[in-house]
């Protein structure tokens, strides 16, 4: 156990409450956490839970030990998409047996998956301890891991689900609680209030657990016939193989509460005969992009590789510590503004803690205790960020505030390389100036020595001795 002064308190979407965290096992903590779709890069909104539940992973390792903490962050490539594009490109390896379905599928989604981890990586995340891949756990597996068909033969044997129009389907009736997380009840779910109504249905809310394919359409045998999963059964799956059947904490993005995670509860809690399925359910906000709800009709949907490769946003690329940064500065569970000012702040931040963080002696420091007293309080980023820039200002040469600076970036997935200044920054920034005071712009020209300022830039102006025109030059200020 770690040297925090106050127990780990986390919001629980079920309750509606903070509480305290209270492991199963101590000694094995337990957490799962939705993951990306392979289908296309991820996006900068995908960006949010991986940086969020990667601090709270950070977290839990610090209080309960390194090796007693186990995240598993699923990957999806069970998607008619993927599938339809796998029959496409290698149909002909896949029927004539030279190829199997699986294979094919890695084969279409190893750039994107490949692509998520490298961008996730240099957003400073740690790998999951468990990185599961849906299409390894759709048929009964040879280690005896829970997979997904039989999982569905255990919600029909126990009453749950239903054979219909050569689907099954869950019975949501036939679960007295259905909609805990949520707040949504049967009655509310009526036909057309945003559930698809189909004739087969025993109820309006009763979903898919696995659909017949077309011989034309990919799929995996199974007791009712030629195949492919719903959405929903293969988190229940996969979180059962290596978590078990109840476990510590689930987190994923706001926007799953309602059908996804709703409907993984079902699905556990009814194969298995458990209350629970996790005891505690964590949901990151919504992200906008300068105000707007992300989309690519409005032009401002961005993959996180864009963001770190090219000139798109804001006319530049961003750092991933910046990126990570600008996502933390926002409590998990409030709604996020993604903007070039934020970014920009984020940077600005980032380089005051690490010109502190450069006077420390190389060995680190201790983390100290208010920053882990901070997060311990449903991940109170903000109240951490504030110790930091205390640090930061009480840095001097190899002092024990410097030393715990950087202790604590690191632990927090920041780089703690020097913060070197970008000269070619700068002096596109000192034209720009000059510029506008040539034009008699003071604001603007105010505007960018004091942005330069905050950045420990110094501007000094004067006037060039041979020329007599006015020159400016700046130095490094700690």
């Amino acid at each position: 156990m770690s040297d925090a002064s106050q127990g780990l308190r986390l919001y629980n979407t079920l309750t509606r409450t903070k509480e305290d965290f209270v492991p199963i096992d101590p000694l094995n903590v337990r957490m799962y956490v939705c993951g990306p779709t392979v289908y296309d890069f991820a996006h900068i909104g995908n960006a949010r839970p991986v940086i969020v539940f990667d601090v709270l992973f950070r977290l839990l390792r610090h209080l309960y030990g390194q090796t007693h903490v186990t995240y598993v962050r699923n990957i999806t490539d069970v998607d008619d998409k993927i599938n339809a594009r796998a029959l496409r490109d290698f149909g002909g390896e896949i029927a004539s047996g030279t190829l199997s379905l699986n294979e094919a599928i890695r084969r279409v989604t190893e750039k994107t998956a490949d692509q998520f981890h490298s961008d996730v990586a240099v957003l400073g995340c740690l790998a999951p301890t468990v990185e599961p891949r849906a299409t390894e756990f759709v048929e009964p597996r040879a280690d005896g891991k829970v997979d997904m068909i039989t999982l569905i033969q255990s919600l029909i044997e126990r009453g749950h689900a239903y054979v219909a129009a050569g689907e099954v389907l869950f019975d949501t009736a036939s679960m007295p609680d259905y909609g805990q997380l949520s707040k949504r009840n049967l009655d509310e779910q009526q036909a057309g209030a945003r559930v698809a109504v189909d004739a087969h249905k025993k109820n309006p809310g009763d979903f898919v657990l696995w659909k017949l394919s077309s011989p034309e359409e990919p799929g995996w045998n199974s007791p009712w016939g030629r195949g492919r999963p719903g959405w929903h059964i293969e988190c229940s799956a996969m979180s059962a193989a290596y978590l078990g059947e109840v476990f510590d904490i689930h987190g994923g993005g706001l926007d799953l509460i309602f059908p996804h995670h709703e409907n993984e509860i079902a699905q556990s809690r009814c194969a298995h005969g458990t209350e629970m399925m996790a005891n505690i359910w964590m949901h990151n906000g919504f992200l906008q992009v300068e105000g707007q709800k992300m989309s690519k009709s409005l032009g401002n949907f961005y993959s996180i590789n864009e963001l770190l490769e090219t000139e798109t946003f804001g006319g530049r690329k961003w750092p991933g510590e910046v990126l990570r940064l600008a996502m933390l500065m926002t409590h998990y569970r409030e709604p996020i503004d993604f903007s070039v000012r934020k970014l920009e702040e984020a940077e600005n931040t980032l380089r005051k803690w690490k010109r502190g963080a450069d006077l420390a002696p190389t060995a680190a420091g201790q983390v100290p205790v208010e920053i882990i007293d901070a997060l311990s309080d449903d991940l109170a980023t903000y109240a951490a960020f504030q110790v930091l820039t205390q640090l930061a200002g009480e840095a001097m040469d190899g002092n024990d505030a410097a030393a715990s600076l950087k202790a604590s970036l690191l632990f927090l997935g920041f780089d703690v390389a020097s913060a070197k200044v970008d000269e070619g920054h700068v002096g596109k920034a000192i034209a720009k100036r000059l510029a506008f005071i040539a034009a008699k712009n003071w604001a603007e020209a105010d505007r960018i020595r004091d942005d330069l300022l905050a950045q420990g830039i110094q501007l000094k102006d004067g006037k060039d001795p041979v020329t007599g025109e006015r020159i400016t030059t700046w130095e490094v200020k700690r």
